[in-house]
């Protein structure tokens, strides 16, 4: 449990030490919390991010923040519900529109899901919302739970290992006072310089430096309010604003949809990021408008595009990896931020359950063989959007009232068109992350469908994300799921059901037994389908297969064959 400051607040405890409070700390808080296990999460920023980071929300993600109950309220964040969330494409914010990728507004998202299929089978549709709500948003939550306790302002200044334990020393930053925490794990969420990593003598494997007219190299990084930004433009509202010619390229995201922006520039050769002053960030906004577009600048900070990296490593004994400290991305599809959700997602049930003696320790062995593909797969991904966007050079006469201009700009849009559906219509990107070879996933022989990053073909091959579809009746089969495990049914399948729950009671953990009607199942072409807390399928199996069920959960839960047999029997 979680132990209270003392007088001289010389040491505290807690199950999990989680060093970082962007996303992937956080939702990690709210994993642990919402099972019971006391965590204490520290971070030297004074509090959640200022800076608007990362501003896209895929659908996986949103599904999660359904899973813990706070979906709706994401929604609500950031953009007004009525804003569209067109990606659109521009030789200047006041020149030329190129091209336009429509998107839904917040408000049509929850009201088209319902009635989407094929690839979009889902029960969220993404949403466009800047990290800093996000953050926000989960934070409060994480502050609710019994056991939670989340120190911004503070930094870990070192850690010791031992077979029982990890033992830190913390530094508040406002008076530099130093305390102890004791924890049975410690997992860093600490950014792409993380401390952690590097005490662990992990390094980042894959490509850095690489250079490209755009999405390679140094950006500048601009948060600016401008009130008179959307009167000032001939073109309709957007979330994404780019800005393509050969002098300035750009990307602007909407912040609120009302006056704020998250403006992105790659800077020029001879462009000192050291110098940079406030006016200059100014005037480079006003360069890509094209117009002395009146704005306050609230930030501005550089940042290097043109990494596809992931750490070779992602877990050292009782010491894991996530987030950033673990994978670092260009932002093309937005894939950091979603990507590092779904680590914590990973991690935090099997933290869980191996902090309860549900599961052996072993079962932590999962994560990094499970987690470290997705995250090849998805900075690939990444890497090839940043490719075909920021290799794609601007004809020289694009912005020219001439008729060559008028043809520059109508290849321009074309193939822009091309690539904003390639970037942001992602579903397979998004839902097809799969932990094939995962010694806690059950294989049943099946093989899964082809990874395609605009096309995703829903399977309940065990190792990849259960199938979903709406019922009858309105209801996602997600909101049908257990917050731990879940025995899907298609019809009566079981005889005696009764042996089965003495069998999984005995193993000791929460599994919801759910019936559908049989109609549903050819969705998971089986009688019977395992689905893990992460909504992850580990086993299916047809009716006379119903007895395994205990064999099949102990090894899901990390048990060893001789285990699960025992724990079965």
């Amino acid at each position: 449990m979680l132990v209270g400051r003392s007088a001289l607040e010389t040491c505290l405890t807690a199950s999990v030490l989680i060093v970082g409070g962007g996303p992937c700390g956080l939702m990690l808080a709210n994993e642990l919390g919402r099972r019971g296990v006391s965590a204490i999460l520290v971070d030297e920023k004074p509090g959640t991010a200022f800076n608007p980071q990362a501003n896209a929300t895929q659908a996986r993600s949103m599904e999660h923040y359904r899973r813990l109950g706070f979906a709706d309220e994401i929604r609500r964040e950031g953009l007004p519900a009525d804003y569209p969330t067109d990606v659109a494409y521009f030789t200047r914010y006041t020149g030329y529109e190129l091209a336009r990728f429509q998107l839904p507004s917040s408000s049509r998202a929850g009201e088209l899901v319902k009635g989407m299929s094929g690839s979009w089978s889902a029960a969220e549709l993404p949403h466009r919302v800047s990290q800093k709500y996000v953050e926000a948003v989960l934070r409060r939550h994480a502050e609710r739970l019994p056991g939670i306790r989340l120190s911004y302002g503070h930094r870990l200044i070192s850690y010791v290992e031992s077979g029982d334990g990890v033992i830190a020393e913390i530094e508040c930053l406002d008076d530099n006072s130093r305390f102890q925490v004791r924890a049975d794990f410690l997992v860093g969420a600490d950014g792409p310089r993380s401390m952690v990593r590097q005490s662990l003598e992990i390094v980042y494997g894959g490509e850095t430096g690489t250079q490209r007219d755009f999405m390679g190299g140094r950006m500048l990084a601009v948060y600016l309010r401008s009130p008179g930004f959307y009167a000032s433009i001939p073109h309709a509202k957007a979330w994404m604003y780019n800005c393509f010619n050969g002098d300035r390229r750009a990307f602007m995201a909407s912040v609120n949809g009302r006056d704020e922006f998250a403006f992105h520039t790659q800077l020029r050769p001879g462009e000192d990021e050291i110098a940079i002053t406030i006016n200059e960030a100014k005037a480079a906004f006003q360069r890509a408008c094209d117009a002395p577009i009146d704005c306050e600048v609230l930030s501005f900070v550089t940042w290097t595009a043109g990494h596809a990296l992931v750490a070779n490593g992602m877990q050292r004994g009782r010491v894991f990896l996530g987030g950033d400290a673990a994978h670092l991305f260009t932002p093309t599809g937005g894939l950091g931020y979603n990507t590092a959700i779904e680590d914590a997602v990973n991690l935090g049930w099997k933290l869980a359950s191996v902090v309860k003696g549900v599961s052996p320790a072993g079962l932590l062995d999962s994560y990094e063989v499970e987690r470290r593909p997705v995250a090849l797969r998805n900075t690939d991904y990444a890497r090839r959007f940043a490719d075909s966007l920021g290799l794609f050079a601007p004809a020289p006469d694009i912005e020219d009232a001439t008729e060559a201009g008028d043809e520059a700009r109508r290849t321009a849009g074309v193939y822009l068109e091309q690539h904003a559906r390639a970037e942001f219509n992602i579903p397979g990107v998004t839902f097809g992350g799969r932990y094939d070879g995962s010694p806690i996933i059950v294989s049943d022989g099946s093989q899964p469908p082809p990874d395609a990053a605009n096309v995703y073909v829903p399977s309940a091959c065990p190792g990849g994300r259960a199938p979903h579809t709406w019922l009858e009746d309105g209801v996602s089969l997600y909101d049908l799921f257990g917050f731990e495990w879940t025995l899907l049914q298609f019809g009566e399948v079981m005889t005696s059901q009764a042996s089965v729950v003495e069998t999984i009671r005995a193993i000791g953990v929460d599994v919801k037994l759910v019936t559908l009607p049989k109609s549903l199942r050819d969705l998971y072409e089986a009688d019977l389908a395992l689905i893990r807390p992460d909504q992850i399928v580990a086993w299916r199996g047809s009716a006379s297969q119903a007895g395994t069920i205990g064999r099949v959960l102990a090894r899901a839960l990390g048990h060893n064959a001789s285990d699960g047999a025992r724990l079965a029997s």
